[in-house]
């Protein structure tokens, strides 16, 4: 029994953290040689019993799993997989457009993408910029949207179908200043009361005093808004949907060429539609 103590003790930490990856990865010493591409499994089973890994062992094991932390693997610090990490992402106030907003980053000073879902957004117009409240909320980073700083939000009600339903998650970057939006692009707009999400079809100058909000949704009025009440702006750059769009509607376009067929324009009904749709204003996203 003191043997095994003893022999316990002496066994190197690094042979402990190769026995992880292998337990993380489903491996034996069988199996990892066969990754590895040695021949024999007589180095591994050494090692396993407690002696130390050579150099090129380790070098081996890290370019075969390039997830592993090489910090961890050789010297037993942070994470074993890279990008992992139990701390709290850390909050910084950044001067963007001349106004001061919280930004999350990770262990690398890399901002994170924020993403707020519908229970939250009643909280987010009116703070927005505190960093109490930004605890609560979930970051990510997502492909594709790792330079910059972008926002995720998750889409409530119908206003913007057939284009984005409702529970999509859009994701946006923040336009600095009105004057910077590109026009027929779709935007998340947040004010005192309500965080919505819109298109907006025209160039706004400096001196405009308002913006017209269209939604996609053909039964939805367009909204007009006081640009003095726009407090965030922030351009849909992509979204992530669980929905799958069926096979093209046939009976949609058959619709429209039996009105074609009795003599009306298919853009003076449209027009006709959405000047008898509802009034939209103003809902949350």
């Amino acid at each position: 029994m003191k043997h095994t103590e003893k022999q316990a003790e002496k066994t190197p930490a690094v042979v402990s953290r190769i026995q992880e990856v292998m337990q993380h990865y489903s491996l034996n010493a069988n199996s990892l040689a066969k990754r590895l591409g040695y021949v024999a499994t007589s180095k591994l089973y050494g090692i396993l019993q407690g002696s130390a890994p050579s150099f090129g062992t380790l070098t081996d094991i890290l370019e075969e799993f390039p997830e592993v932390s090489s910090d961890w693997m050789v010297l037993g610090r942070g994470p074993m997989l890279r990008g992992a990490t139990d701390a709290a992402p850390m909050q910084l106030q950044k001067t963007r457009g001349g106004k001061v907003s919280v930004v999350t980053v990770d262990d690398r000073g890399n901002e994170n993408t924020v993403f707020v879902p519908i229970p939250a957004q009643a909280g987010y117009t009116v703070q927005h910029n505190e960093a109490v409240y930004f605890e609560q909320l979930d970051n990510y980073r997502l492909p594709g949207f790792e330079r910059g700083e972008f926002r995720a939000f998750e889409v409530a009600g119908d206003s913007m179908e057939p284009t984005i339903n409702h529970r999509d998650v859009v994701v946006c970057s923040r336009v600095e200043e009105l004057r910077l939006l590109e026009p027929g692009e779709v935007y998340v707009v947040v004010t005192s009361e309500a965080v919505m999400l819109k298109r907006i079809k025209v160039q706004l100058r400096a001196a405009d005093t308002e913006v017209t909000l269209y939604s996609d949704n053909p039964h939805r009025y367009p909204y007009v808004l006081e640009t003095r009440d726009i407090q965030e702006l922030w351009r849909v750059r992509g979204y992530v949907s669980s929905y799958i769009p069926s096979a093209p509607d046939v009976t949609v376009e058959r619709l429209w060429e039996v009105i074609e067929h009795l003599g009306f324009d298919r853009g003076e009904v449209r027009r006709h539609l959405e000047e008898n749709a509802p009034s939209d204003a103003p809902p949350r996203i």
